[in-house]
């Protein structure tokens, strides 16, 4: 017996497959996960990974670019910016999906393929909108010591664990963070 075809639907399979190369490569480096991987993730053959995507490297960089998730922090704009920032960085929460995005960029920074598409897609999702929203000499450099900063912090939550900080001191511990990032985007 055989299975029944399900339905073509072009948007839903590219989404899948964006989706499971979104898990695989949160997980390992991108010398680690291969095109075959991502497709039984995504539930589909290997080709139609490449028929929609051309190669893991291209892939891979619409992974990382995102055209469709700028970062929350960023497009509110310069007006509570570090505010912002400090609030993602101490809640539990924080937004996911760019601590998944910084999982994979990480994950796959050391890779001769992917470090430069890692490059890219920092300056352009991060250094670059920035950069645009500040004044003065210097953005791009500011744009990214905040994103040093902001990776940082990240980081050390990613690997330690959510701050738990208990009022009083919480307030105080966010008003740090809202200093430092504001501080690595002052003028010099």
């Amino acid at each position: 017996m055989t299975k029944p075809a399900r339905p073509r639907n072009a948007e839903a399979t590219r989404a899948a497959i964006l989706a499971a190369a979104r898990h695989c490569l949160s997980r390992e480096s991108y010398d680690q996960v291969g095109i075959r991987d991502i497709a039984v993730k995504a539930g589909v053959d290997a080709a139609l990974v490449c028929r929609y995507f051309g190669s893991k490297e291209d892939l891979f960089a619409q992974l990382l670019r995102r055209p469709d998730k700028p970062l929350d922090v960023i497009k509110a704009g310069r007006d509570g910016l570090s505010v912002r920032v400090a609030e993602m960085v101490v809640s539990k929460d924080g937004d996911q999906e760019a601590v998944e995005d910084l999982l994979i960029m990480l994950r796959s920074a050391s890779s001769k393929t992917a470090a430069s598409l890692v490059r890219d897609a920092m300056v352009e999702r991060f250094d670059e909108p920035i950069a645009q929203l500040l004044e003065g000499e210097s953005p791009q450099l500011r744009a990214r010591m905040m994103g040093s900063v902001i990776i940082g912090l990240i980081v050390s939550k990613i690997i330690r664990g959510s701050w738990d900080i208990e009022a009083p001191g919480h307030d105080a511990f966010q008003q740090r963070i809202e200093d430092l990032v504001r501080l690595s985007i002052q003028e010099f």
